[in-house]
């Protein structure tokens, strides 16, 4: 069926259950960035492949909100629907809730499949449906009715991380939790979050792309741990072992009926921003109830030393393979047959060379030119283009290797630039270096230091769109909180104060429609510098070793501490990368970080 075919018969069957609208979030049960097969749901409907998107669909008209990420894909996807693009944020741009409040009828019915949104959400909705009298029903899955060859639920095998790799083992991280709970009195702990279940556990699989997770719950008190989730994706072994250190396995899609069954004046804690809107939902009424963030997420965000040493190798691995994919591109594109999947295949080849690696952190970013322009622009058979020996290409992948995960971005000159062109790239590169150089007090947060990536943008009356910076997991989730570097901090978030062991990337960006993009992005670890009379200093370390591009930089419009940043980071990428480079990539790479007076 096409777009218009299957919001026809969505229409019908909204008809049937008298829902004058019907929602269609990006999230799976769990509320993941990236989902698995089974739950894209909403790129179905709407053709709109990005990681972030609400579908509305109304009997008369459909909406699909997205952030400016994606602005550019979505309009190019959606061009042929009749599907209308939101721009978030932007002037002008109703929310979700103001565009039904505005669209619906007095007592109207809204419909969602209450899995796949929050409590947190449906109440931000909620608020101003009221003047209507709204009423909502998050009991049916009506794409599933609509989508008659859908992908079954994943069920890939289970593995374990070792302590040696972890820095903790599952009993030393559970008690910890545990300790946090006594502390806010809860009798139990809801969890839902995959990243966080895979965490606790020291588990990972291969349920969600790009996130290696398994479809799982979990409840935790002072005396059980029950996890719940398809029994036949752990090995014999694993279950033994796991039964023995007092892990309970459940069916996954018991979790309802375990949380409806709560006792009367037990206390639960649960995060109603991440838990889906049926289970917040099924918590009795006489069970009291802690929203708030899970214990887990800060634990996680802030690694072990053993953790930050894996991450360090992980990252000479990638850097090797990320720099002798930029050789062989700038080498190679002038000879004419290099495009944006094939130069994908040959940087996934270059990776998989590499001692430990598992699989891409998210789906490769290779942009020529002008899709450089679209910030989150992945390469299709329909899109792919011919590389020139001009202009940009921007290179934004990572990978998930045995000891650690990865982000990197580089903008790579094809041929010879422009002075203008040199002049952009050499403005984003002054704030990456700026933001990496940063020397803080300790309680500073990333909101504070976003200034400094965009500093030199704003002082050419420019910005870019997006984050200055996310956190990133270890082997779990590319993009993760709660640290960020973003100098707006989003409706219902704290701003967080950096900690040692946190990573961070750090990509300014200048994106030009119809043109060229530039960002550059290193993944950067937080660490405690010298402490005095003034307070803990912290600082952060640079954990991507792949070198600028020397051929995009105007010395002139660097400061002499700018360039003495650039040339200590790469002489440190050098002396890091050049023993694993054969003899003509390490002659290419010594040019390359050579230098500049």
């Amino acid at each position: 069926m096409k777009i218009d075919e299957r919001l026809d018969r969505l229409r019908e069957l909204m008809k049937e259950h008298d829902f004058a609208a019907y929602i269609i979030p990006t999230d799976d049960f769990h509320s993941s960035e990236y989902v698995g097969s089974y739950f894209k749901a909403r790129e179905y409907m709407s053709g709109f492949s990005g990681s972030a998107g609400t579908l509305v669909v109304l009997q008369d008209k459909a909406a699909l909100w997205t952030d400016g990420r994606y602005f550019l894909q979505a309009a190019e996807q959606l061009k042929n629907s009749t599907i209308e693009l939101m721009r978030s944020g932007q002037p002008d741009v109703p929310k979700i809730e103001e565009y039904l409040h505005d669209n619906l009828p007095e007592k109207a019915m809204i419909g969602f499949d209450g899995r796949t949104v929050t409590k947190r959400f449906i109440e931000t909705i909620q608020e101003k449906a009221n003047e209507k009298q709204v009423s909502f029903d998050g009991s049916e899955d009506l794409v599933d009715q609509v989508w008659t060859d859908r992908p079954p639920l994943s069920k890939e095998p289970v593995w374990e991380l070792d302590v040696e790799y972890t820095g903790k083992s599952r009993a030393e991280k559970i008690q910890e939790v545990r300790e946090k709970m006594q502390a806010e009195k809860a009798d139990q702990l809801l969890v839902t979050a995959l990243d966080e279940i895979a965490w606790l556990f020291n588990l990972r699989g291969g349920d969600v792309a790009y996130t290696p997770v398994f479809l799982s719950y979990l409840l935790l008190t002072k005396e059980q741990i029950m996890l719940f989730a398809h029994k036949e994706i752990f090995s014999a072994q694993l279950l033994e072992k796991l039964t023995r250190e007092g892990v309970t396995i459940k069916p996954y899609e018991e979790i309802e009926q375990a949380v409806s069954s709560m006792s009367a004046g037990t206390k639960v804690w649960l995060d109603s921003g991440t838990v889906n809107y049926r289970l917040t939902g099924s918590v009795p009424e006489k069970v009291e109830i802690l929203d708030q963030e899970s214990p887990i997420v800060l634990m996680k965000a802030v690694k072990t030393p053993a953790e930050m040493e894996h991450m360090r190798v992980a990252h000479v691995k990638d850097g090797v393979a990320v720099t002798r994919f930029i050789h062989w591109l700038k080498t190679g594109v002038g000879n004419g047959g290099v495009t944006e999947v094939s130069a994908a295949g040959k940087l996934e080849m270059f990776r998989a060379q590499m001692e430990g690696y598992l699989e891409p952190s998210f789906s490769s970013i290779i942009a020529y030119g002008p899709h450089g322009a679209i910030v989150h622009y992945a390469p299709t058979q329909e899109s792919d283009v011919e590389m020139k020996a001009e202009s940009f290409c921007l290179t934004d992948v990572g990978g998930h290797y045995q000891e650690g995960t990865t982000d990197v971005t580089r903008t790579i000159a094809l041929g010879k630039l422009t002075e203008e062109e040199k002049q952009y790239y050499t403005t984003v590169l002054r704030g990456n270096l700026a933001l990496s150089a940063a020397k803080f007090v300790e309680g500073v947060s990333g909101q504070n230091l976003d200034v400094l990536a965009r500093g030199p943008l704003w002082e050419m009356g420019m910005d870019y769109n997006h984050g200055t910076g996310h956190g990133v997991g270890f082997i779990l989730g590319v993009h993760e909180g709660p640290q960020r570097f973003h100098w707006r901090t989003a409706t219902g978030t704290k701003s967080v104060p950096l900690e040692e062991g946190m990573i961070i990337s750090d990509e300014p960006g200048l994106y030009l429609e119809g043109r060229f993009g530039i960002r550059l992005e290193n993944l950067v670890l937080c660490r405690r510098g010298e402490k005095n009379e003034y307070g803990q200093f912290l600082y952060l370390e640079p954990l991507t070793m792949v070198p600028f591009d020397r051929e995009a930089i105007l010395p002139e419009l660097m400061s002499k501490k700018e360039l003495e940043w650039l040339n200590t980071y790469h002489q440190r990428v050098y002396e890091t990368l050049s023993p694993y480079l054969d003899e003509e990539e390490q002659g290419w790479l010594r040019e390359m970080t050579a230098q500049i007076q």
